[in-house]
């Protein structure tokens, strides 16, 4: 008998498969992580055949127990693989009959691997969903936090990485707060299109014995089946939503450490990251270097490749399963992970900064920032917008020859310009008086943010209360 006959579809072939190619096509070191998500697949199963009268209770009663075992021996290290297990599918039903004997094969009546991979992934990307929004939600935790700590302090806003006009640190922060909101949400459609059950579908076409497919999906906690066995099998969109909302997260922290490596710098000092999230120079001994925000930034190229190698997986894919999609799992669990690591990392270096609010007054003060306030000023005065500008732009140039800021010209200077400048004018270019005045929704004054931070921790309850709501 060939060493073939052994594996699940054996009994067709004469000869033995190349010892290369039994490694080549293996995907166990990759769904060895679906184990858990396996197990609890098989026992939903076998309990449905069961009621179903397809298998003796008794039988399903000893599958379960056996099943219970491996679960047991998976947790604790005990399983030992075999040379001969293709997947991890495979090997735990090959244990399971170990421990039971032959009754372990009537596990797979109605039941192909097809619908059992795409159920295992399906729970599995759940599980990860869940655990990422746990992550975002971490470091949204640590934003707001500095937010409430450091509130009313100024800082420069950009455009072009040119400074533009001054805002509440708050407000910038919270615009991360925001970004991270909506990676939650795309987070949660990604866990939203895994929650349907393909189990009963079979190979492909269904399968001929009276299954309930609605009982396994209960079971699992999946709210609807999928009502196309074809699609079943074949979807794997649900991933490819999963590694999207992955890449656009790992894109919104590249930004956030992009601007903490600026604002660590010597040419910025705006914060002072924690000895715990930098690290030093092997020769030369001054330097504290950002190290985790530029590993995150590069880490995010790492996860758009995952989410471009999946899509060229599927994008010629005819209907329904095709070997190529044993290809779909590595780089979502790759990518899962590295976000998760990336906001661990993130939640912990935003947690433990040092704000210089000193430098960032400062880094405020320059610039010319208050200059769009000194054409609103004049406009409120009567005179037309373009001709403001004009008027404010010479005084810039003025201000540049001369070495000065907007905030150290006298009310004479300002005469001269022109005579729409009253003695209120110089309050125009008070930097506190600046921000405050942005009080429009969604603005940078300062009771615009505080009414800001109440939608923020608002949102924030509701996602820690799906969290604490959502099963895995």
């Amino acid at each position: 008998m060939p060493e073939d006959a052994k594996k699940a579809w054996g009994g067709r072939f004469e000869g033995s498969l190349d010892a290369f190619v039994t490694r080549f096509g293996s995907s166990l070191p990759v769904d060895r992580a679906m184990w858990e998500s396996d197990i609890r697949g098989s026992i939903a199963h076998v309990r449905m055949l069961a009621a179903q009268g397809i298998v003796p209770d008794a039988d399903a009663r000893a599958i379960e127990a056996g099943l219970a075992a491996v679960h047991a021996d998976l947790a604790e290290g005990r399983f030992v693989f075999d040379d001969a297990d293709e997947d991890i599918h495979m090997a735990i039903e090959r244990a399971l009959t170990a421990r039971v004997g032959a009754v372990g094969g009537k596990l797979h009546t109605a039941r192909s691997r097809n619908d059992q991979v795409a159920t295992d992934a399906r729970l599995h990307a759940k599980a990860l969903a869940l655990d990422l929004i746990t992550g975002v939600a971490a470091l949204q935790d640590s934003l707001l936090a500095v937010s409430d700590d450091h509130f009313g302090v100024v800082m420069p806003g950009y455009t072009h990485l040119q400074k533009a006009q001054p805002v509440l640190l708050s407000h910038h922060l919270l615009a991360y707060f925001w970004m991270f909101e909506r990676d939650i949400a795309r987070l949660r459609h990604a866990r939203d299109a895994a929650d349907v059950s393909p189990l009963g579908s079979a190979a492909l076409a269904g399968t001929t014995f009276a299954v309930d497919r609605r009982m396994v999906a209960e079971e699992l906690g999946f709210s609807d089946v999928i009502p196309n066995s074809l699609d079943a099998v074949s979807d794997r969109d649900f991933l490819l939503d999963l590694v999207y909302a992955c890449s656009v997260a790992m894109m919104h922290l590249s930004r956030l450490c992009e601007e903490l490596v600026l604002w660590s710098s010597d040419e910025f000092g705006f914060i002072v990251m924690d000895d715990g999230y930098a690290t030093g120079s092997s020769i030369m001994p001054q330097k504290k270097n950002p190290d985790v925000a530029e590993l995150v930034r590069g880490k995010t190229g790492r996860v758009y490749g995952d989410l471009v190698g999946l899509l060229t997986v599927m994008k010629g894919l005819p209907l329904a399963y095709n070997k190529d999609m044993q290809e779909d799992k590595e780089g979502v669990f790759d990518a899962s992970s590295t976000l998760a690591d990336c906001l661990a990392a993130c939640a912990g270096m935003v947690a433990t900064l040092t704000v210089v609010e000193d430098r960032m007054r400062v880094g405020a003060g320059g610039g010319f920032m208050a200059a769009t306030d000194l054409a609103d000023y004049l406009a409120a005065n009567g005179v037309p917008f373009r001709e403001a500008h004009e008027i404010v732009g010479r005084l810039v140039l003025e201000c540049e020859r001369s070495g000065r800021t907007l905030q150290e010209l006298s009310l004479e200077n300002l005469h001269a310009a022109s005579p729409a400048f009253g003695a209120d004018a110089l309050s125009a270019v008070d930097l506190d008086a600046v921000v405050s005045r942005r009080g429009s929704e969604g603005g940078t004054g300062h009771e615009a943010v505080r009414a800001q931070l109440l939608l923020a921790r608002d949102a924030a309850s509701v996602t820690a209360q799906w969290i604490g709501s959502t099963k895995r």
